[in-house]
C-alpha cells in the first residue's frame, strides 16, 4: 500500500516541536538578543554566526548560509531525506502521523471559514441586531469587536447557507466544517441567533467558529464548530494570535477559561491574555505556548470545576518546562467581571499575587482535608507528599519547610516519606508506535504559480521549454521530475496523461492531478506564462526581502561585524528596489 503523511500532520509536527529544543540537543546555544546563537554544526568555525529564532522556529548561518526550519535541520545535520527526518522527530517526540494518499484542501476550506466570517461580522455591524446589542451591554467597545472579528448569526435557518452558496461553495464542504447541519432531509444553519466569535490561528487563517447564545433559554450556553481538517481544539488557542507578540514582551501568557475574559482583559489593556477551547489543557497546546512563552499564569474560576482544570493544566504546563503560577479573582465569578469592575491596576496586583504552582497545589489538597484531627492532618501529609516527590529537590527543600511548619512537625519525617516513595518502581513507558509500511513520500505542497506552470506545461507542449527555463519558480521535486518527463517526449507531441501519471510515484500523481483539477488555464496561454513569471519573480523576491530583514535584524542583536551589516542592507536595497520595478 502507497501512502503519504497528511500536509495536516506535518503541520501539527512543527507546531508541537520548538525549534530551540531540537537545534539545542547538538549545538550549545545562547541567548543574544530576540534569537540564540551558537556555533554553525554546518561548517567549521570559530565564532559563532549560527541564529535560531524562537519566534519564527527557523536558524540560519551566516557564515555558510544554511537556513531553515527543524525539519530541514534534521533533514541536513543527520543526512536524512524529508520523510526520515519527519519519522525521527515523530518518534522522538511521541507525535502520530496520520498517513493519507489524497492531499487535502485545508487552503479550500480556510477560504470558506474566511467568507462566513466576513458574513457574521456584517451581520453584526451593517444593522440593528440582538447580537450587537447584547455585546454593548457587556461593555465591549466597537473597536474591540472589530480588532476580533465577532460577528452574529442572526435567527434565520438558512441565511449562512445562502449566502455561501451563492459564493459557489459547495454544502458538503459547509457540513465537514461545521457550519451547516442536515436533518430530516434538510440543510440549515448550525448558528443562529448567536454572538459569533472565530477562532484564529497563529498563521491568522479562521479555522472554526464559537457562538454564544443571545437568549438564556437557549442550549448549549456555546456552540464550537466541529473537529475538522483546520480545527483541532486540542492544537489552538483562542486568541493566540493576538496575545502572543505582547506575551512574548510581558515575559509571560495569561491563560483564561472564555472568550469574554479574553475580549475583556484585552480591552482594558492586557494584551498578552489567551483561552483554551472549551477542553482541559492539552500538551499540544503547552507546546504551543512554549514558542513564546516559558512563564504562563492560570486565571480559572475559583470553583471547584476551576480549582480541577487549574490543577490538571499545572501538570501540563509544567511537563513542557513552564513556569505556573495561579491566580483566582477574589471579587467576581470570572476576569470578566472582576476587571470591569475594578479595572486593569486591580487585576494586574492579583497576577503579581499569583501562587507559583507549589503552594497552589498544597493550598488546594489542604481544602480536602480537617486539619483539626491528627488523621486529617496525616492523610493531608501524605497528599502533600505525593506532591513533593514530583518536584525538584530545590522545590522540595522550600516546600519541605512550608509543610514541616504549616502541620508543625519536623522535617525529617518528611524526609522518611520521600525515601520511601522514592524506593518504589516507576512503570514502565509506553512504547511509541512505529510505523510499519514503506513510504512513499510526503505530501508535496505547491504555490499556485508552480501549479499553474506544470498544468502549462503538461497541458501545452509548446511552453515545456519555456516553463523548465524558470526553474527558481519550481522549487518542488515533483516539479523537476514532471519537466523531465516532459522534455523526453516528441516536442511536437503532447505527452499523454496516463502514460505520465504512469511514470511518477504514489504522492506525485496525487499533487499534480489535484492541480490539474483545479487550475483553469483559458486560451490565452501566453498571458497565463508571462502572468506567472511576472506574479512568481515578485513573491521571490518578497521572501527574500523578508528573510534579509530578519538577518539584518538577527545580526544587529549579535556579534555580527558591522561590515555583514553594510552587505546585507545593500542585498536588502537592491532588492526592494526590483521589487518596485515589478510593479
Amino acid at each position: 500500500m502507497s501512502f503519504s503523511y497528511s500536509a495536516e500532520s506535518i503541520e501539527n509536527l512543527k507546531n508541537q516541536i520548538d525549534i530551540v529544543d531540537v537545534v539545542g540537543q547538538v549545538v550549545t546555544l545562547k541567548r543574544s538578543g530576540a534569537s540564540l546563537k551558537g556555533l554553525c554544526p554546518f561548517h567549521n568555525e570559530k565564532t559563532a554566526s549560527f541564529f535560531v529564532s524562537e519566534s519564527r522556529q527557523h536558524y540560519t548561518c551566516f557564515g555558510c548560509g544554511a537556513s531553515g526550519d527543524v525539519i530541514s535541520f534534521v533533514q541536513k545535520y543527520y543526512n536524512m531525506d524529508f520523510v526520515e527526518a519527519l519519522e525521527k522527530l515523530a518518534e522522538q517526540y511521541g507525535i502520530e502521523m496520520k498517513r493519507t494518499g489524497r492531499e487535502d484542501n485545508r487552503g479550500e476550506y480556510y477560504e470558506i471559514n474566511r467568507l462566513a466570517a466576513r458574513f457574521f461580522y456584517d451581520s453584526f455591524t451593517q444593522q440593528a441586531n440582538t447580537g450587537y446589542a447584547y455585546m454593548k451591554r457587556r461593555g465591549i467597545a466597537p473597536n474591540t469587536l472589530k480588532k476580533f472579528g465577532i460577528g452574529y448569526a442572526d435567527g434565520g435557518w438558512d441565511s449562512c447557507l445562502k449566502y455561501l452558496r451563492s459564493k459557489g461553495v459547495e454544502e458538503k464542504k459547509l457540513q465537514v466544517l461545521g457550519l451547516v447541519s442536515v436533518g430530516k432531509g434538510h440543510s440549515y444553519d448550525k448558528f443562529r441567533e448567536r454572538v459569533m466569535f472565530p477562532i484564529i490561528n497563529t498563521g491568522g487563517k479562521v479555522i472554526g467558529f464559537g457562538g454564544r447564545a443571545i437568549r438564556s433559554d437557549d442550549e448549549p450556553k456555546y456552540l464550537n464548530s466541529p473537529e475538522s481538517i483546520v480545527f483541532q481544539k486540542k492544537n489552538n488557542l483562542y486568541a493566540l494570535n493576538t496575545a502572543r507578540q505582547a506575551a512574548g514582551k510581558a515575559g509571560y501568557l495569561i491563560l483564561v477559561e472564555g472568550y469574554m475574559d479574553v475580549i475583556s482583559l484585552y480591552q482594558s489593556g492586557i494584551h498578552n491574555v489567551a483561552a483554551s477551547l472549551g477542553t482541559a489543557l492539552t500538551e499540544n497546546q503547552a507546546r504551543l505556548i512554549r514558542r513564546y512563552v516559558k512563564d504562563v499564569v492560570l486565571s480559572y474560576d475559583a470553583d471547584k470545576a476551576g480549582r480541577a482544570a487549574a490543577l490538571r493544566g499545572i501538570e501540563v504546563l509544567r511537563k513542557e518546562g513552564i513556569k505556573v503560577r495561579v491566580l483566582h479573582v477574589t471579587d467576581g465569578k470570572d476576569p470578566d467581571e472582576y476587571i470591569k469592575k475594578n479595572g486593569k491596576d486591580a487585576f494586574l496586583k492579583l497576577v503579581e499575587g499569583a501562587l507559583p504552582y507549589g503552594d497552589y497545589k498544597l493550598e488546594s489538597a489542604k481544602m480536602n482535608y480537617d486539619l483539626s484531627t491528627d488523621q486529617g492532618r496525616i492523610d493531608y501529609m501524605k497528599a502533600a507528599v505525593d506532591m513533593l516527590a514530583d518536584m525538584t529537590p530545590i522545590e522540595q527543600e522550600v516546600y519541605k519547610q512550608k509543610l514541616a511548619k504549616d502541620l508543625t512537625i519536623g522535617e525529617s519525617a518528611i524526609d522518611r516519606e520521600l525515601a520511601m516513595r522514592a524506593g518504589r518502581k516507576p512503570s514502565q513507558p509506553e512504547r511509541r508506535r512505529r510505523h510499519a509500511e514503506e513510504e512513499d513520500g510526503p505530501v508535496i505542497s505547491l504555490t499556485p504559480v508552480e501549479k499553474t506552470l506544470l498544468v502549462l506545461a503538461v497541458t501545452d507542449a509548446d511552453f515545456v521549454e519555456k516553463v523548465a527555463e524558470h526553474q527558481e519558480l519550481l522549487p518542488s521535486p515533483l516539479s523537476a521530475r514532471v519537466l523531465e518527463i516532459l522534455r523526453k517526449n516528441d516536442p511536437d507531441e503532447q505527452i499523454k496523461r496516463d502514460d505520465l501519471f504512469d511514470a511518477l510515484r504514489e504522492n506525485e500523481r496525487t499533487a499534480l492531478q489535484e492541480a490539474l483539477a483545479n487550475i483553469v488555464l483559458g486560451a490565452d496561454h501566453e498571458g497565463v506564462y508571462q502572468d506567472c513569471l511576472r506574479t512568481g519573480r515578485k513573491e521571490l523576491l518578497k521572501r527574500q526581502e523578508e528573510e534579509i530583514k530578519w538577518k539584518i535584524q538577527t545580526a544587529e542583536q549579535g556579534d555580527v561585524s558591522d561590515q555583514v551589516i553594510r552587505e546585507l542592507t545593500g542585498d536588502l536595497m537592491r532588492i526592494q528596489d526590483e521589487i518596485r520595478k515589478c510593479r
